[in-house]
């Protein structure tokens, strides 16, 4: 790309991309003209509430484990459009599916328009019955977005099953291809109406041509999707995925029983990520999760998420190929020492 940048960016990307494309699209379901590639999951769900049209008073339906970038940008749209934002609480921790699908059920009205779904919810980890709310949504008249910034590499991935009008994800999460190699994937149906947040020469075109070229960006995340596929299954794919699951959920399991305290979701809804309440009484929020987790990786080397969620300080652990059940043991040992002192 470097050595001839207009011959690269003009003969070869295309193909490239759309190669690429077709690498993920065998991994997660579907076909490659489906699919299209953006910098993250965020600049995905901020794609789709640019292109989808909404009138004064129409719903976004969200729950209260939305992503917070995504939140702000559903109240962006709304400021400018008039729309309301609608909010379902997900009782936490999770323990029945029901409580979920209540949640969102008890929510959805004549005017929702559009319901923002987390596949698995960033701050509290938990996996969301996407499938079956997606119907739910459906028979209520409401377009369904589905933020899947974790799953691809967590959870084995059929993404057109879900049934969903659009879908994001990262693959520079578990996958672990570099940062900056998003997708989204848009229903057939819903496709001549989205574009990209940066209208260019594809305008008119068709899907894919007008997300595949917006002047000129580095391209080079995308293009290391195949590969970093390849690293996955060459690790073990779904044995992989497996096995990551395994060790969270025993290490979530182990923590809670040193803290003596309780996990955010049964095993149920958990996968290789996640929450084990802390056992601090000390004031929840979210300046003093930050300092508790700048104190872990200052004094203890140990760099865990820790949000403030449902009047609680928690910590998010996650579990990959590197880990194993001594790094959780660490962590468990240096809250121990901090709830004592």
């Amino acid at each position: 790309m470097e050595k001839n940048p207009t011959k690269f960016l003009t003969f070869e990307l295309p193909t490239a991309l759309r190669t690429a494309a077709s690498r993920l699209a065998e991994f997660v379901g579907g076909v490659s003209t489906d699919y299209v590639f953006v910098e993250n999951a965020t600049a995905g769900c901020n794609t789709v509430l640019a292109s989808i049209r909404l009138s004064p008073d129409d719903e976004i339906l969200v729950t209260d484990h939305c992503y917070p970038a995504v939140l702000r940008a559903v109240e962006y749209v709304a400021s400018r459009t008039g729309a309301k934002i609608i909010e379902a609480k997900v009782p936490f921790p999770v323990i029945h599916k029901a409580d979920i699908i209540n949640a969102v059920q008890s929510r959805l009205g004549a005017r929702t328009r559009l319901v923002i779904l987390d596949h698995i919810t960033s701050p509290t980890a938990v996996i969301f019955p996407v499938r079956e709310l997606t119907v739910l949504c459906h028979e209520a008249g409401a377009q369904v977005l589905v933020d899947g910034a974790h799953a691809p590499g967590m959870l084995s991935l059929d993404v057109p099953s879900i049934g969903a009008d659009w879908y994001v994800g990262n693959c520079h999460k578990w996958l672990m291809a570099p940062r900056g190699s998003g997708f989204l994937w848009a229903s057939p149906a819903r496709q001549t109406a989205i574009h990209p947040l940066v209208i260019s020469h594809g305008y008119g075109q068709g899907f894919t041509a007008e997300f595949d070229w917006i002047g000129t960006r580095d391209p080079t995340a995308w293009l290391t999707v195949p590969a970093a596929i390849d690293l996955h299954l060459h690790q073990g794919g779904q044995l992989l995925r497996e096995r990551n699951v395994l060790l969270a959920r025993e290490a979530s399991r182990q923590l809670a029983a040193r803290w003596n305290t309780d996990r955010g979701s049964t095993d149920l809804f958990t996968g290789s990520m996640v929450t084990v309440r802390l056992p601090l009484g000390e004031e929840a929020t979210s300046d003093r999760a930050l300092a508790l987790r700048a104190m872990l990786l200052k004094d203890h080397h140990i760099d865990v998420v820790i949000i403030a969620f449902s009047g609680s300080l928690w910590a998010r652990i996650s579990a990959h190929a590197y880990n194993m059940l001594a790094d959780y043991e660490r962590l468990a040992d240096a809250i121990k020492k901090l709830a004592t002192s």
